[in-house]
């Protein structure tokens, strides 16, 4: 959001030149402060709240896991067309009603939804890629989601932003017990809503404890 003009006459003098400029910092800050002090709830319009550690119910995760199912079902064989029949704003809106179902698959291992929310056709893009289609990155993704969704860590989203097809968002993974960040990274998808599934990815991710994970984990990952 662009902050509002300041079009305000600043009276002579060295104070009221100061209180002109102290306005126009004030009016910035509040442009871009938002209602809680300066922080953003960007899971305000959510179903479910994954900027922090804390699990979900069991209850509301099994409902994700179920509703995660129904979308990738609406999955269309071509990439559709944006237009008036199906509009940015509708994008917006189901990238929004998809983003937690996301966060619970990979919570709870869900390498089979996750590899469904893909294309036929993904083009990602990260430091070992680039990859392309579904087989290329499944063996080097699959040893990521076993480490960042191994017993004792947790994953948290705590920022995603949404822009008609485009989501953006920064994640790390923390250790529950010594609180250490064992991996972070932000990634860039471009999903054109429940009728596409993302078609493109971009992502800088750094794990910090290990690179690959062992066979032990990787058996815990649903294919």
């Amino acid at each position: 959001m662009e902050p509002e003009d300041c079009d305000a006459t600043v009276a002579s003098g060295p104070s009221a030149g100061g209180r002109g400029l102290a306005e126009l910092f004030a009016a910035r800050a509040a442009a871009f402060a938002g209602a809680s002090g300066g922080r953003t709830n960007y899971y305000k319009d959510m179903s479910a709240d994954y900027s922090t550690p804390e699990p979900v119910p069991k209850n509301q995760g099994d409902a994700l896991i179920a509703q995660a199912e129904r979308i990738i079902a609406l999955k269309e064989p071509t990439l559709p067309d944006v237009g008036p029949g199906y509009t940015l704003e509708q994008i917006e809106r189901e990238n929004k009603e998809w983003w937690p179902t996301h966060c619970e698959a990979l919570r709870r291992g869900r390498g089979d939804l996750l590899t469904e929310e893909y294309r036929t056709e993904l083009v990602y893009f990260c430091q070992d890629g680039p990859y392309y289609g579904l087989d290329q990155q499944k063996p080097r993704e699959r040893h990521w989601w076993a480490l960042i969704a191994q017993p004792g860590v947790s994953m948290t989203w705590p920022i995603v932003m949404f822009h008609g097809e485009f989501v953006w968002f920064e994640w790390a993974c923390m250790d529950d017990h010594t609180r250490e960040t064992i991996a972070k990274g932000s990634v860039a998808w471009v999903r054109r809503g429940h009728r596409s599934g993302c078609y493109f990815k971009g992502e800088q991710l750094t794990f910090y404890r290990d690179v690959f994970a062992s066979d032990r984990l990787l058996k815990l990952i649903t294919t």
